[in-house]
């Protein structure tokens, strides 16, 4: 059995020694334990770093692909090295590498295909009341469509095994925390958190450059997440809306028609009639894009068949 831990960098020369003198180098029920750094288009010496500080392998970008893409990246190189169960964490040393026996725990077990570290949220300093109610609204939106039990959604501290890993493909650029969580989930793969603990504050977030923009960024995840994975309801519950409005607008017309006051309700009519078309043809979208979310998992099915050659 094969345990590879793979952490991806942005320029965390500094902080990545620090990381990397946590980690371990034997975890129970595993033989072998090795660590993966995936660098991100880094412009100092983080992969210098790696190597020195005994890293076993050395992704590089030449230019900056985003925390998703490089997230990915590192799962295909630890399943084509090898790897039975892959653990990703952070350069910045957010997350107790003590942690990662219980972590893998589940899945050496045989009882989860996916394990997510659950930071206690409440009780870290360093993240303002905003990131703590994104935090928890951001796992709400992922439970709701992954229809998963995961209370921390947003922790890139995770494990998952083999054939796990190999299923999983992220569409978003900015972070690969939520949308693996309800792929998890739409797949029907085993998911489970346990809790765990975190280190202090080396360095500011790289996601979290400003609060405006982390709740701009985080509202525009979790709406994309609807759109793509729940297409139809997303879509369907505007339409219905829209039809409701014009139906009622419609009949309040209709009402005023019959006594004798509908020449000065015009506007009524017309607005009835716009709202009537656009929700039908937000419901034609629905349709149109629940048939496009079913084509996106047949080609998700043949990506992992093709991999699995």
């Amino acid at each position: 059995m094969k345990l590879i831990i793979q952490i991806p960098c942005l320029n965390e020369a500094e902080t990545l020694p620090i990381t990397l003198t946590d980690l371990p180098t034997a975890v129970a029920g595993f033989d072998t334990v090795e660590w993966l750094i995936v660098d991100d288009g880094s412009t100092d010496d983080t992969a210098a770093v790696a190597r020195a500080h005994g890293v076993h392998h050395v992704v590089r970008h030449t230019r900056n692909q985003g925390l998703a893409k490089a997230f990915m990246n590192g799962l295909r190189a630890a399943t084509d090295l090898g790897a039975d169960v892959i653990v990703n964490t952070d350069a910045d040393n957010q997350y107790c590498a003590d942690d990662i026996p219980k972590l893998v725990a589940p899945i050496l077990a045989g009882h989860a295909d996916i394990v997510v570290g659950a930071r206690p949220i409440a009780t870290i300093e360093h993240f303002s009341p905003a990131k703590k109610f994104l935090q928890k609204l951001g796992s709400w939106v992922v439970r709701v469509v992954s229809r998963t039990d995961i209370p921390d959604a947003p922790s890139g501290f995770r494990a998952m095994s083999r054939e796990a890993a190999k299923r999983l493909m992220v569409f978003n650029d900015y972070t690969y925390t939520l949308e693996t969580i309800i792929q998890a989930g739409q797949r029907n793969m085993a998911i489970v958190s346990v809790p765990i603990r975190v280190n202090g504050d080396l360095r500011p977030s790289r996601l979290v450059k400003s609060i405006p923009g982390y709740i701009r960024r985080s509202i525009g995840t979790m709406i994309r997440i609807f759109v793509i994975y729940r297409p139809f309801r997303f879509f369907g519950t505007i339409g219905l809306t829209l039809l409701a409005l014009g139906t009622l607008i419609g009949l309040r017309f209709v009402f005023l028609w019959l006594q004798g006051e509908g020449a000065g309700h015009v506007q009524s009519l017309i607005l009835a009639a716009i709202l009537l078309g656009a929700g039908f043809n937000t419901i034609l979208i629905a349709f149109i894009a629940d048939l496009l979310a079913a084509n996106r998992k047949l080609l998700e099915d043949i990506r992992m068949l093709a991999t699995d050659k």
